[in-house]
């Protein structure tokens, strides 16, 4: 309905009510199912005071959730069939390749009797992980096991789609770079599952709602084909529903969207950086039926000719002024853990960002802010008494060492019970007993550190500015106080010479008895990055290929050091010998936080992988024990 269709009294009530929209907002496939992303409940906190509709949907758990059902698995069974009778006419007529008859094989293994078996065990499973027996750690790992083996059925069902739960990723076979293929897979009845999780969740809903306008949120690239998709089915069901993307990727690809028209045809507008007041500002200029939308901030449109703008106007929140989140409609019982865990940011961007292989600045175009610390007391025991929870993951994208101490510092003298994680620098500023003593009854359980490297010269080069011997006390402190430590490193940033990538190998080794969970992964040259920007200054050489233009990262070779391969190499064998302790029977964050509250302490021995499940390859590395 049009803002000339909708009549008022003229009072400010009346003009509230008059311009009123009905907004429907997506969080798209695939994301942990463990807590509900921040973005639609911190757009849902301005635009209802504003007086606006809002219905926020969680697409993502959403779907997880109908995955693992009866009526979902008895679809992915006609589908089945369906390919067995294609594959026997194929066979009749032309026989089978060696792929086709292995195909076929699996397909008849997925009988009457293990599909009944199925759905009884997937229904035991989420009630495992929805109940306190998911804190016994066999049947944890019985009921992941379950989902998994559940999503293998499923891709048979949508072969060669590999759909999986995380925290493996789901391929398509469609690369999510590529602007080219993601329009190809958008028709793809056989592969394309999100086309079904549409016509299951979103269809009789935008039927029966008839929303103004639809945003989604698209926090990662891989959600890029579930986004696509749900525009496209939106338009071809409601054509003139107006569609608005934002998030972080949005964002950082900017540019590459404002040349594909093939893909700006799918929506109508783009969101950038911070969205809160942006979106606001577009939903009232759509209500009052306004049709020039170039003054409006972080916005990228279609003017009157057609022709994609981006407009110059941009905006950054004011975090004092911005309200708690609104999670009231989201399925917050529908998430795969036993106690809600509800997410809070109190900050935006990094107080450090100077790291020279990050390139999260990006989605900002001021630097670091923060709300006041009363605020945020305030706004934590506001949610905590709302939704009665006492779960919280801080989402900010580095804790400051400042309000590190200071929180927790409040939330003891505000007597405000709550378990609580984050995300890390090690700092000098953190090296006395009293703030992790703080930390600890305040709540904290789980830190999750950037560590990237062991060796001085490498740390100098990624300007991280962090202090070995402070990296050592943080990892001791942190431990004795309870808390559990997890660390991410990577190999093979550019310089770095194998035998400095031994040193981060090694200083781990030295510190495993502080250290309770770890991830390395290999170098990712990001395409904002600073090394990105500026190349020549790290030796190294970008290879942009022009047909990926969606690509976030770049394949790179380096004058000096470990080049892609040797760091893979390095990176593997380290998978290969690294101490049994880090090898655990659950590597989701959300589930060890939980543990860690629940039995009180940071020594969880049972999520230790058993010697009976340890691969008969695995060596430990001589010395350790």
């Amino acid at each position: 309905m049009t803002a000339e269709e909708k009549k008022g009294d003229g009072s400010p009530s009346s003009w509230i009510q008059q311009n009123a929209m009905k907004i429907l907002l997506l969080f798209p496939p695939d994301w942990l199912p463990s807590e509900p992303y921040l973005s639609l409940p911190a757009l849902t906190s301005v635009l209802r005071p504003a007086g606006h509709e809002v219905i926020q949907k969680d697409i993502n758990v959403e779907m997880y959730d109908l995955m693992f059902s009866g009526k979902f698995l008895r679809h992915v069974q006609g589908r089945v069939g369906f390919e067995l009778r294609h594959l026997q006419v194929v066979a009749d007529r032309d026989g089978l390749n060696e792929e086709e008859a292995a195909l076929k094989q699996q397909l008849e293994s997925l009988t009457e009797e293990r599909f009944t078996r199925l759905i009884d065990d997937v229904t035991e499973a989420k009630r495992i992980l929805r109940n306190d027996d998911f804190y016994e750690i066999d049947k944890l790992e019985w009921a992941t096991h379950c989902l998994h083996e559940t999503m293998a059925v499923v891709s048979l069902g949508y072969y060669p789609a590999q759909i999986c739960f995380p925290p493996i990723e789901t391929d398509l076979v469609y690369k999510p770079f590529m602007s080219t293929e993601i329009l190809e897979a958008l028709d793809d009845d056989q592969i394309n599952v999100y086309r079904d999780v549409y016509k299951f969740l979103i269809a009789d809903l935008i039927e029966k709602e008839k929303p103004d306008v639809v945003g989604i949120s698209i926090v990662q690239q891989k959600q890029l084909i579930s986004t696509f998709t749900f525009c496209k089915m939106i338009k071809e069901q409601a054509p003139d529903t107006h569609i608005t993307i934002g998030g972080n990727i949005v964002t950082r690809l900017r540019d590459a969207i404002k040349e594909s028209k093939a893909l700006f045809d799918l929506f109508d507008t783009a969101v950038l950086y911070e969205g809160e007041s942006a979106f606001l500002q577009l939903v009232d200029a759509l209500g009052k039926g306004e049709k020039d939308l170039s003054a409006l901030p972080n916005l990228i449109h279609k003017d009157s000719s057609g022709a994609i703008q981006q407009n110059k106007e941009v905006f950054a929140e004011n975090m004092d002024q911005l309200p708690p989140p609104d999670f009231d409609g989201l399925p917050l019982e529908k998430y795969f853990v036993p106690k809600l865990i509800l997410p809070y940011l109190a900050t935006r961007g990094c107080y450090w960002g100077k790291c020279t292989f990050c390139d999260h600045f990006q989605g900002y175009v001021e630097g670091y802010r923060t709300k006041q610390i009363a605020q945020i007391t305030e706004e934590i025991k506001f949610l905590q008494d709302k939704y009665g929870n006492r779960y919280f993951h801080f989402t900010d994208e580095s804790y400051p060492p400042a309000l590190f101490r200071k929180l927790s510092r409040s939330l003891i003298d505000n007597k405000i019970d709550i378990a609580w994680t984050t995300h890390m620098r090690f700092e000098e500023t953190l090296l006395d007993d009293e703030v992790w003593d703080d930390a600890a009854k305040s709540g904290c359980r789980y830190l999750h550190f950037g560590y990237e490297s062991g060796n001085d010269r490498v740390l100098k080069l990624m300007d991280k500015a962090t202090n070995l011997d402070a990296i050592r006390t943080n990892l001791a402190m942190s431990a004795k106080y309870g808390i559990w430590n997890h660390i991410m490193g990577f190999f093979g940033f550019p310089g770095e010479t194998e035998e400095e990538a031994s040193d981060s190998k090694q200083f781990v080794h030295e510190n495993r008895q502080n250290i309770h969970s770890l991830g390395f992964m290999t170098f990712v040259l990001g395409k904002f990055s600073p090394v990105a920007m500026e190349p020549e200054k790290y030796g190294v050489s970008c290879y942009k290929n022009p047909e990926w233009d969606l690509a976030l990262d770049y394949y790179f070779t380096v004058d000096e050091g470990l080049s892609i391969q040797d760091a893979m190499e390095v990176f593997e064998e380290f998978e290969q010998n690294h101490d049994g302790k880090w090898d655990l029977r659950t590597a989701v964050r959300e589930y060890i936080f939980l543990y860690i509250d629940h039995f009180g302490t940071n020594e969880l021995t049972q999520l230790h992988i058993r010697p009976d499940q340890r691969p008969s390859v695995y060596n430990n590395p001589v010395g350790m024990v």
